[in-house]
């Protein structure tokens, strides 16, 4: 707001100029920015789990032994080492006899045989996979709108 200064009562004449001062306020206008959070929906994830059964081949070995004993019934001079002929292991048994000198016998060998076989099994196992499910819920201004 601007006013005009006040006149002493003293008239200025007419050929001078006169010069009156005017105050002109200046405005300047600032503007201010703010944010606030509102929710505008909801999410709901959850999983679901899906079984299914499936069937698996597979190769099983199975090994056995094979125990075989064999008479021999002979002497032999020093006892005879454990020894392997292919699959088989032969192991020697062996006594002591009294006799005018004392001498090996070879009584019996024990032949263990390693027997390899392969068989298909068939086993029903269970498999699980979860999927995941995304659901929208509604805005609450949307929830009270309605």
């Amino acid at each position: 707001m601007w006013r005009r200064p006040r006149h002493s009562g003293r008239r200025s004449p007419v050929n001078e100029p006169q010069t009156e001062r005017e105050t002109i306020p200046v405005v300047e206008e600032r503007a201010t920015v703010r944010t606030r959070a509102r929710i505008t929906g909801t999410l709901r994830a959850r999983t679901v789990t899906h079984e299914h059964e499936q069937a698996i081949d597979a190769d099983l070995s199975v090994e056995t032994l094979d125990v075989r004993r064999v008479p021999m019934d002979r002497f032999v001079d020093h006892p005879i080492p454990d020894r392997q002929e292919g699959d088989t292991t032969i192991i020697s048994v062996i006594e002591e006899v009294a006799v005018l000198t004392v001498r090996l016998k070879l009584v019996e060998e024990v032949r263990i045989t390693r027997h390899t076989s392969t068989r298909k099994a068939t086993e029903r196992v269970t498999l699980r996979r979860q999927d995941v499910i995304v659901e929208r819920g509604d805005s609450p201004s949307d929830a009270e709108a309605s």
